[in-house]
């Protein structure tokens, strides 16, 4: 068995013989505050449904399936889920353990099968995920890495998406645009998310000229 620690108290990564081996419970240590408690399992061709389809640069065997806890914006925790690239589990987990420690609120976390791989449904619901395998909303000449499963929308609502047309994802997100405002669900230079997602080695669309502020990948790209 190896154990993974990581960089803060917020986790105690345990897993089994592998990070996402097969089938990998991984159980969060520290009482103190919420914890993550987080499981790693295959993913089930339910919680794959319309995401994934043959063709796609990653197999069903490549992605994994994580459970885990994080705030929600009623100051209570709740339990989302997240499909991941296998090599992603790792870095995610750490960054939702410390964005729980610090209680940043997450509006709900959903697999993209509940919304049938619809990117512009998930965002509108103001939905935070990662694998979908589809092109790039608003540029469907380019793949994105959410096909890989090594990218994250966080709280899309409040973190809109802006395309090359310079057309707003989700339309309501427009309202937060002026991010001088500091409402509940943003995401700011230097706070627990960017300054996490920074140490895992993921990059922010934040600073994209035009910006995607919900969108971290792990090699700093959309596509």
């Amino acid at each position: 068995m190896s154990k993974i620690r990581s960089r803060t108290a917020a986790t105690l990564v345990v897993c089994a013989v592998t990070l996402c081996g097969l089938p990998g419970p991984v159980a969060v240590a520290r009482p103190s505050g919420p914890v993550l408690d987080a499981v790693v399992t295959a993913v089930p061709a339910a919680k794959l449904g319309l995401s994934w389809h043959p063709g796609c640069p990653v197999p069903p065997s490549g992605l994994r399936l994580v459970q885990m806890n994080h705030w929600g914006f009623d100051d209570q925790v709740h339990r989302g889920e997240l499909v991941v690239r296998e090599r992603a589990v790792a870095p995610l987990l750490e960054v939702f353990g410390r964005a729980l420690q610090a209680k940043f609120p997450i509006r709900q976390m959903r697999v993209m099968a509940e919304f049938d791989g619809d990117d512009e449904a998930a965002m509108a619901a103001d939905n935070t995920s990662a694998f979908n395998c589809r092109a790039v909303t608003g540029d469907p000449s380019h793949v994105s890495e959410h096909s890989y499963g090594d990218a994250v929308d966080i709280n899309t609502l409040e973190n809109p998406y802006v395309d090359v047309n310079e057309e707003v994802y989700p339309e309501a997100g427009a309202a937060f645009l002026d991010r001088s405002q500091q409402a509940k669900g943003m995401i700011h230079p230097g706070d627990v998310i960017t300054h996490a997602m920074s140490e895992a080695g993921w990059q922010w669309g934040g600073p994209w000229d035009p910006p995607d502020y919900q969108h971290f990948s792990a090699n700093g790209r959309s596509a």
